[in-house]
């Protein structure tokens, strides 16, 4: 496999049990099995929204740097706000990326409270005053992502043959997607590596890339660079939905290298992610399906992946930002509080 299959999500959107819908269904339960990841062309957002999303990131990235700091993702229990390069790890070692992760704008639960631990990945967003478009179009554009993820989880279900709206609870009313507006910069001093060898924690992912290449995925035992594809976003499963289907669909481990020439990559990544209570048990598959699963319910840490996503979101992020976790989850780390 050298290049993503490229499907067209058009028909089904217009009209889920056409033949060309149907047809959409077969080709993306087919990819998520055999690859786990796509390119998703015909799916209908903006792309006016986009172009303005990048380049309201653009100009993020550009600000000064202790405007950047100011919103330090340290700041936050949720996890939303400015990492700067080299601050957040996978596979035990430096990302050379900056970025700035945001979600839709929560409530955090009051200082004290008696919930779960992960209840606190639930917050406000923190973003730059002297950028005021930046949220509009970025809440916007999240909001545009949520009808798109819930009708790419819908053609999923079908090619499961489950019903259409098998996952629609763990999203409507209420999510918890995250996304992250993320920079590259040529010339790393240090490695290769943009980020680390990984595969996601949660259901679904969509990569938005401009036009520098650097995101690989795992096929057999090579690594495939993913070319930019105008128009498409990228689409790869978590952990939840491997679990979800007893390993039929896969988390196919994947990684960013830095660019090689001398302009800097930017991607904006969409981590569509149920609301924390959400469970993903092992479904009901049909024989000829479960005949071809392949159980693994452990990431590539070898750490058991929870069924429920709070729990499995909370561990990878606690692991990625140790400064965060230090911060405000001591009793979870066992550790003091930093500062």
């Amino acid at each position: 496999m050298r290049e993503l299959p490229v499907l067209d999500i058009a028909p089904f959107l217009a009209d889920p049990s056409s033949s060309a819908g149907q047809r959409f269904v077969g080709d993306l339960g087919k990819a998520c099995h055999e690859i786990g990841f796509a390119h998703i062309v015909g799916h209908g957002i903006d792309p006016a929204m986009e172009a303005r999303l990048l380049d309201q990131s653009r100009r993020f990235l550009n600000l000064p740097l202790e405007e950047r700091q100011a919103l330090a993702l340290v700041n936050s229990a949720a996890f939303r706000g400015y990492t700067t390069l080299g601050d957040e790890r996978t596979a035990g070692a430096a990302d050379w990326r900056d970025q700035l992760d945001f979600g839709p704008e929560q409530l955090a639960p009051p200082p004290g409270h008696d919930g779960p631990a992960w209840l606190r990945l639930r917050g406000p967003n923190q973003w730059p005053a002297s950028l005021p478009d930046l949220s509009t179009v970025a809440l916007n554009w999240l909001d545009s992502m949520l009808d798109l993820g819930v009708d790419v989880l819908r053609a999923l279900a079908l090619s499961l043959g489950q019903p259409a709206d098998r996952f629609d609870s763990a999203f409507i009313p209420v999510h918890d997607l995250h996304a992250k507006i993320i920079r590259y910069p040529a010339g790393n001093p240090a490695s290769q590596q943009g980020v680390g060898l990984h595969h996601d924690s949660g259901v679904l992912t969509f990569i938005l890339q401009d036009d520098v290449a650097g995101l690989e995925v795992r096929a057999g035992d090579e690594m495939v660079l993913v070319e930019p594809l105008s128009g498409a976003y990228v689409m790869n499963l978590g952990a939840m939905m491997q679990t979800a289907t007893n390993g039929y669909f896969r988390a196919t481990p994947h990684r960013v290298i830095s660019p090689a020439g001398d302009e800097d990559r930017l991607s904006i990544v969409l981590f569509f992610n149920p609301a924390f209570e959400s469970t993903f048990e092992p479904l009901d598959l049909p024989p000829e399906i479960e005949a071809r699963a392949r159980p693994e319910r452990v990431d590539l840490k070898g750490e058991s992946i929870f069924t429920l996503f709070g729990e499995n979101n909370l561990k990878v992020r606690l692991r990625s930002h140790p400064d965060v976790a230090a911060r405000h989850y001591a009793d979870v780390i066992g550790t003091p509080p930093a500062g």
